[in-house]
C-alpha cells in the first residue's frame, strides 16, 4: 500500500502582501443606535436599587430600560416594567464623533430577588441581563478585586477579567482600584475596556475607584482633570463631599462597607476627604470595613512615595482598625501590614492590623521594591512582579477569606482574618512563602 501525501501550498508571509487593511479606531468604536458599553453601578442600597448605564450615538430621545423578576420562561417579558433614563449626556473624546450616555435608576426592588432587564429606546434594544440584588441582611457573599489594566486592555487586560469571572461566576460585584485606561479622553480604550469585561459588565456591579490615568488628555497641553467620560458611563454614590461626587463615596454591602476615595493628590485636596473619612468610619454599623483607592499607602515601586496620601489616610485607618486597603498604580503585587503585629509563621502576619494590598492587571510591569514599606514602618509578607493578577474575597459572618490569583487561575497568596463580635483580629496565611 503506499502512502498519498498531500502538498500544502505555503506562504512566506514576511514578504506576502497584505491581506487585510486594519479598521480605524473611529470605525472600531463609534456609536449606534444600538446600546452598548452597558454597565451595572449602585448608586443607592444594593439590597433595594440598581443602576444601568449605557451607550448610543446622539439619535437617541427616548431612552428606557424593561425590568422584571428572573422567571424560568420567557413569560417575564410581558410583565416587564418600562423605567425612563434619569439622565442622558453626550460626550466627545479625541475621536471624532459625539457618544450619548444614558443611565436609569431601578427602585422599589425585593431584596435577595433575581431580576432580568434590557436596555434601548423602545425599538433598539439589548439582550435581557440578569442581576440580583443584595440581601438586607450580613450574609455570606464575595467580590473581586483588580488592579490597574491601562495598556493593552483588549488584548491582555480581557483574559484576566474573563478568568476572575470563570472562576468565581458567584461574585456579586467587582472593584477596579484606578487606572482602567491610560488616557481618560480616548475613547478607544473606554471601548477595549467595556469590550473587555462584555456582558460580565452588565450582570456583575462595578465599584470603581479613579486612577491618575483617568486624569490624562490626550492632546498635548490640554488641562487634565477628571476623565469626562467617567460620571456619564458610571453611576456610582453621590454620598462623599461635594465636588467629589462619583470618585469619593461608600456603598454598604451585606455587612461590609466599601469606601472609595480620590488619591490624584494633583487635583483634589485630601483634607476634606479625611475629613468626610472620619464620619464615614466612626459611623460605620458594619462588621467589616474596606478602603480602596489607587496610590498606595506604600508604594511598591523604589523611585515612589505618596507621602501625602499616607499623612493624611493611614492615621484614620489604624484610628478605625480598618480590615483591608485595595490599592493600584505601581504594577506590580504586594500584600503586608504594619510592621507592628506579632510575626507569624514563614514569613506572615498572625495578629490584629489592616491588610494593604496593591495589585496589577495589566502589561506594563515594573520594578518590585518593600523599600517604600519598611522605611515607613511595614512590613511585606508576600510580593510578585511581572505577573498579571486578580482577587477574590469572601466574606462569611466573622471570617474574610482573601486569595490572589495568576492570568492562568494558579493560587498564588492569600490569607483569613478572623473577627471577634468585639473587633478583635487574627490573620493567618493560606500559604506558606515562595
Amino acid at each position: 500500500m503506499s502512502l498519498l501525501v498531500a502538498a500544502v501550498p505555503c506562504m512566506n508571509v514576511s514578504l506576502a502582501e497584505p491581506l487585510a487593511a486594519k479598521t480605524s479606531e473611529a470605525d472600531m468604536y463609534k456609536p449606534a443606535p444600538i446600546p452598548d458599553r452597558i454597565i451595572l453601578n449602585w448608586n443607592g442600597d444594593p439590597a433595594t436599587t440598581q443602576a444601568v448605564t449605557w451607550r448610543t450615538d446622539v439619535s437617541i430621545t427616548a431612552p428606557q430600560a424593561q425590568i422584571a423578576v428572573a422567571e424560568d420562561s420567557t413569560a417575564f417579558k410581558d410583565k416587564a416594567v418600562t423605567i425612563m433614563a434619569v439622565s442622558s449626556s453626550e460626550v466627545q473624546g479625541n475621536q471624532p464623533y459625539t457618544a450619548k450616555f444614558h443611565t436609569v435608576r431601578f427602585e422599589h426592588l425585593i431584596p435577595n430577588t433575581k431580576y432580568v432587564y434590557r436596555v434601548g429606546d423602545g425599538v433598539n434594544w439589548s439582550e435581557w441581563f440578569e442581576f440580583s440584588t443584595a440581601s438586607d441582611k450580613a450574609e455570606p457573599f464575595s467580590f473581586l478585586y483588580i488592579g490597574d489594566i491601562q495598556h493593552d486592555i483588549l488584548e491582555h487586560g480581557s483574559r484576566v477579567i474573563r478568568r476572575a469571572y470563570s472562576d468565581h461566576p458567584e461574585a456579586k460585584f467587582i472593584i477596579h482600584a484606578g487606572d482602567l485606561v491610560d488616557r481618560g479622553d480616548a475613547d478607544e480604550q473606554w471601548g477595549e475596556w467595556f469590550k473587555a469585561g462584555g456582558w460580565i459588565n452588565g450582570m456583575v456591579p462595578s465599584i470603581a475607584t479613579p486612577g491618575n490615568h483617568e486624569y490624562e488628555r490626550i492632546e498635548p497641553g490640554a488641562k487634565k482633570g477628571l476623565s469626562p467620560y467617567w460620571r456619564p458611563q458610571f453611576a456610582l454614590p453621590e454620598n462623599g463631599p461635594a465636588g467629589l461626587e462619583e470618585t469619593v463615596y461608600y456603598t454598604d454591602y451585606q455587612g461590609m462597607r466599601i469606601i472609595s476615595l480620590n488619591t490624584n493628590t494633583k487635583f483634589v485636596k485630601l483634607d476634606t476627604q479625611a475629613a468626610w473619612l472620619e464620619q464615614v468610619l466612626a459611623n460605620n454599623p458594619n462588621q467589616w470595613t474596606v478602603l480602596t483607592f489607587h496610590h498606595p499607602i506604600f508604594a511598591n515601586s523604589p523611585d515612589r512615595d505618596n507621602a501625602e496620601v499616607r499623612e493624611k489616610l493611614l492615621p484614620l485607618i489604624e484610628k478605625y482598625n480598618v480590615d483591608l486597603v485595595l490599592q493600584g498604580h505601581d504594577h506590580s503585587y504586594a500584600r503586608g501590614h504594619i510592621d507592628n503585629l506579632t510575626p507569624g509563621t514563614n514569613g506572615q502576619s498572625a495578629g490584629s492590623g489592616t491588610v494593604f494590598v496593591v495589585s496589577f492587571a495589566g502589561t506594563h510591569m515594573k520594578e518590585l521594591s518593600d523599600k517604600n514599606w519598611t522605611d515607613n514602618g511595614a512590613q511585606v509578607d508576600h510580593s510578585l512582579a511581572n505577573t498579571q493578577l486578580y482577587q477574590i474575597i469572601r466574606v462569611d459572618g466573622g471570617v474574610m477569606k482573601y486569595e490572589a490569583h495568576t492570568a492562568t487561575g494558579s493560587l498564588f497568596d492569600g490569607f483569613e482574618i478572623h473577627k471577634s463580635p468585639s473587633g478583635e483580629k487574627q490573620i493567618s496565611p493560606l500559604l506558606s512563602s515562595p
